[in-house]
């Protein structure tokens, strides 16, 4: 099996949760981008974009480390909603996604710079939100949760009272789709899973 140090090129703590809950041991570096999407750009091309930019950044810096880098972005009818300025432009994106359907992509990069890899998946989630009345919007704006997040809510938090359904990965909605950061690290042999110590 292969040693390796492994880097998460993310300061989002959910992230750090999911690698943690599925035993991988890893440092935390953050990869400072632009996350602009260009003009013309597709929500999903962004993702895999800034996903690939956040972990050849890092790469450059830790060659010898197994880099995970991710971007997660929320789209409605293919306009991206990214994550909210204040608590007016949050009640302005919650409105927006009341009773509708909604995508969530998180496109993640796996980079080794030393062994010339660079591999991205792109994983697609749907959500549901209920209809939400103003007084549900300014509550859960209250909470503060909604800044900071795409779509400008966490489902895994007190956002979790906003949505009616979901379909695809959870951990994906998150912020890391799980199942494909397992499925790269038992394909790429790396020893960093408790079960096989």
């Amino acid at each position: 099996m292969k040693q390796v140090a492994v880097v998460l090129g993310s300061s989002s703590p959910r992230r750090r949760e999911i690698l943690d809950d599925i035993g991988i041991r890893f440092a935390v570096v953050h990869a400072d981008i632009d996350e602009s999407a260009l003009p013309g750009e597709t929500v999903d091309k962004t993702a895999l974009r800034l996903a690939r930019e956040k972990a050849m950044k890092i790469s450059m810096r830790h060659p010898d480390a197994l880099v995970i880098a991710a971007d997660t972005l929320v789209a409605l009818d293919g306009e991206m909603m990214g994550k909210p300025d204040d608590a007016p432009h949050a009640a302005a994106m919650l409105e927006k996604l009341s009773g509708k359907t909604h995508d969530v992509f998180t496109a993640v990069t796996f980079s080794l710079g030393a062994e010339g890899l660079l591999e991205t998946v792109l994983c697609q989630s749907r959500v549901a939100f209920k209809h939400l009345g103003r007084t549900v919007i300014d509550t859960y704006i209250g909470t503060g949760e909604p800044l900071g997040k795409a779509g400008a809510y966490a489902i895994q938090g007190k956002g979790a009272v906003l949505i009616e359904s979901y379909a695809g990965s959870f951990s994906n909605i998150v912020g890391l789709p799980a199942r494909e950061v397992l499925r790269f690290f038992l394909a790429f042999g790396i020893d960093r899973l408790p079960w096989q110590d």
